[in-house]
């Protein structure tokens, strides 16, 4: 089993903090992802784990040893970084089993392992081509072959597809889909600051914040029950929606009066002793929908973003109210300058005290 356990890791570089009181377990077949915004720290999480950074306090261990002194290559790890780092001259084969040949495996293993890395990549028509006959994509695939020959117990991936375009990204995003499901037992990790190939690829996703872990959990998870305003805010686009308002009632009708007016939201469920506070009521923009009926937000589209399958209205904050974002599906040509009259379903709305969700939600919704 190739689990990958850190405990209480912290990296400083001299007096300053990077990251600190990181505890995670990672099991063997997971994908998991790292998320968070710029500086947070996620590369040098992973570098940590690849020994390419020292790690200055805690334990990691992989596959059940500890490894916070052991050289890169003596970690049965395998990286593959942002650029795809091929030799220009070399073969898509030769480059393939550049690390095997350093190894000194015999050279009909190391051919075997090659050509079984080519065929699950779909790889094979290309063996014998230069890098500089082939795709962006292509070579991102042929930087992926040469960790898989390896037949590492860790796979780690540093934002391999933020140099690709973006016909190509969700291309060769498909491919490591599909590439985990052909690895069932595989073990990766992957950083990335692109949120949709975090919630399409990730077994579960790690968002970093403040120096720590701000919240672990499968990509729907972290989507439907956020356990703070910043995970909230981060995971979904364009950004959750947050308007104040107060709990005016609880118990089986829990009410939630907004400021600046609306009809109030009833029936969210809540903590218990939450009656009379204070809180940010948080309602996604594509949970917002058009009604004739009573309201709970009602403003001026001050822009439209047209997208096709869906439409972007941008409200003008007014007074203590602030503006928000509401996305609907196909298109709505006459929206901007209008005013326009919005619900949301109580199931669907989420509530933060302090930036903490006081949301109690059941395990499946």
């Amino acid at each position: 089993m190739t689990n990958v356990t850190l405990t209480d890791v912290s990296k400083s570089y001299g007096g300053t903090n990077v990251l600190k009181g990181i505890d995670l377990d990672i099991r063997q077949g997971e994908l998991v992802v790292f998320v968070g915004p710029s500086g947070c720290g996620k590369s040098t999480l992973l570098r940590m784990i690849a020994g390419l950074e020292k790690i200055t306090g805690g334990t990691l261990e992989i596959d059940g040893r500890v490894v916070n002194d052991t050289p890169p290559a003596q970690r049965g790890i395998a990286m593959v970084f942002q650029s795809y780092a091929l030799y220009p001259h070399m073969t898509v084969r030769e480059n393939m089993a550049f690390a095997l040949d350093i190894a000194k495996v015999p050279k009909a293993e190391a051919a075997r392992k090659v050509e079984a890395a080519a065929d699950t990549l779909q790889l094979t028509p290309y063996l014998d081509r230069l890098p500089k006959a082939l795709s962006g994509g292509q070579r991102q695939r042929v930087a992926i072959g040469r960790a898989i020959v390896r037949d590492p117990k860790v796979y780690l991936f540093d934002e391999p597809l933020s140099n690709l375009d973006a016909a190509l990204r969700v291309a060769t995003r498909i491919e490591i889909a599909q590439l985990k499901e052909r690895m069932p037992d595989a073990t990766m990790i992957y950083v990335t600051h692109d949120q949709v190939e975090a919630m399409t690829l990730a077994t579960r996703i790690v968002v970093l914040a403040d120096k720590g872990i701000s919240q672990v959990g499968t990509p729907l998870e972290l989507y439907e029950a956020p356990k703070n305003e910043f995970v909230a805010q981060f995971i979904g686009s364009p950004s959750m929606n947050l308007l104040p308002g107060r709990i005016t009632a609880t118990g089986a009708q829990t009410e939630v009066t907004l400021a600046g007016g609306g009809v109030a939201l009833s029936a969210i469920p809540t903590e218990p002793d939450a009656m009379g506070r204070q809180v940010n009521v948080g309602i996604r923009p594509e949970d917002l929908v058009p009604t004739n009926g009573a309201a709970i937000y009602t403003g001026a589209v001050d822009y439209v973003e047209a997208l096709g399958e869906v439409t972007l209205l941008y409200f003008v904050a007014e007074g203590n109210r602030p503006g928000v974002i509401a996305k609907l599906p196909g298109i709505h040509r006459q929206a901007r300058h209008s005013t326009v009259a919005l619900t949301a379903d109580p199931a669907r709305v989420h509530l933060f005290a302090n930036g903490q969700s006081l949301r109690v939600r059941s395990a499946t919704r």
